[in-house]
């Protein structure tokens, strides 16, 4: 299993409405070849963290042109580009 993490910064005021866009994607977002899981997390202050776990190293990196486009979706909200980082998945409990 491989994990694509991405941390964000959300502008002030805009987590209702990423939230509902979020909602409004989720079938794009889980519809990714590979995807196990996905996790968002965030604090009151706008930082998170996007957690997608996936099949492997391989489907994560074929699916950067769709997640991009999905991250699309939210510019209007961001502070800044997210930028993915991937890691093996040492341990799934």
């Amino acid at each position: 299993m491989y994990a694509r993490v991405t941390a964000f910064k959300m502008k002030p005021g805009s987590r209702d409405a990423a939230t509902a866009k979020l909602n409004e994607l989720k079938d794009q977002i889980l519809g990714l070849p590979g995807m196990q899981k996905f996790y968002n997390v965030m604090n009151e202050d706008g930082n998170g963290y996007v957690i997608a776990l996936v099949t492997d190293q391989a489907t994560s990196e074929a699916n950067a042109e769709k997640v991009a486009s999905i991250w699309a979706n939210f510019a209007e909200f961001l502070e800044a580009k997210p930028e993915p980082k991937g890691f093996d998945v040492v341990l799934d409990w």
